[in-house]
């Protein structure tokens, strides 16, 4: 079977370290986190860092996911965590990375501005590099659907990789919204990596009282007022900005299925929780979907044929 769109043949990671410092949007704390090159077959790994040159390693995969409430975050076996994920896993996935070490020393990862625009330029300073080892995707065969309560998310086959984005706010400063396109690294870019994340004002009180959310601001968050309107200077980057955000965290979740997949992605009134969950429910059905990688020759992957491998092999161990 054939391709009607480019894909990249060869696994990739960048050509040096590069190190961004900030704050967790939760915490406040100060963090900074290091990007390192990586063998092929790595994938993407967190290395927590501890006192006396300890280390954790937790895979960016969704066996390792833990709580979904305010952001995804990874734990390993020993409770030790790395949260809000999901904006440099989208990053990540936006630029082609298929291997990386981050080592970070905080149990956040830094918010920046809100958005995945900054780790994006962080990447493209530090340079890529081809590796002599072919890329594996996950190409969806059938339809693999969740619903919860009125939300639902699902899966579809595709020739290509597309996020179809849906959501519904009862407040006119969202409303209704929806995002919808095929992905690839310019798209990403360009329509999606740098819509901020966003909230409510009343809850960012109540989050603040609570001890959460302390490196929250108007310099990395959307923040909607009593009055319903956007309190930000400058107002929105797009007509449509909330529901780009929440493609940008769906990318930055399904991302930790350890392989790009080819095929449609949709939800309604999605999140966190519900990406991880249909995430899971796609793989843990071995006839909705098959490993598969390009059958061309080095430079030739744009239309080349696409062929199963190790089919039996799980993406949370490729």
């Amino acid at each position: 079977m054939g391709t009607r769109f480019p894909l990249r043949e060869y696994q990739t990671t960048i050509a040096e370290r590069i190190s961004l410092a900030g704050a967790g949007v939760h915490s406040g704390a100060p963090v900074t986190i290091t990007f390192l090159p990586a063998d092929p077959g790595t994938g993407i790994v967190f290395h927590r860092l501890g006192g006396a040159g300890s280390s954790h390693e937790i895979k960016a995969l969704v066996s390792e996911v833990g709580t979904t409430d305010l952001s995804t975050t990874l734990t390993d076996r020993a409770g030790v965590t790395v949260s809000t994920v999901e904006h440099v896993m989208a990053a990540i996935a936006g630029s082609g990375i298929d291997n990386m070490i981050a080592e970070i020393d905080g149990p956040e990862v830094p918010i920046l501005d809100g958005t995945s625009s900054m780790f994006l330029d962080a990447f493209e300073q530090a340079g890529f590099v081809r590796q002599a080892a072919k890329r594996r995707f996950i190409r969806i065969l059938k339809t693999s659907r969740i619903e919860a309560g009125a939300s639902w998310a699902e899966f579809s086959p595709y020739e290509g990789t597309r996020y179809e984005v849906e959501i519904d706010f009862d407040t006119p400063a969202i409303g209704r919204q929806k995002f919808a396109s095929d992905m690839d690294e310019t798209i990403f870019r360009k329509e999606i990596s740098r819509a901020r994340t966003f909230g409510f004002m009343r809850d960012v009180e109540k989050l603040w009282a609570a001890g959460l959310a302390l490196g929250s601001s108007l310099d990395n968050s959307l923040v909607i007022g009593d009055d319903h309107s956007v309190i930000n200077p400058g107002g929105l980057r797009y007509k449509d900005e909330f529901v780009r955000h929440k493609t940008l965290d769906a990318i930055g979740d399904l991302a930790l299925a350890g392989a790009p997949f080819i095929g449609c992605f949709r939800s309604y009134r999605g999140g966190h929780r519900l990406n991880a969950a249909a995430l899971r429910a796609l793989l843990s059905d071995t006839a909705a979907f098959e490993i598969v990688e390009t059958a061309g020759t080095r430079g030739q992957s744009r239309g080349a044929p696409l062929v199963a491998v190790n089919a039996t092999l799980a993406p949370s161990v490729l």
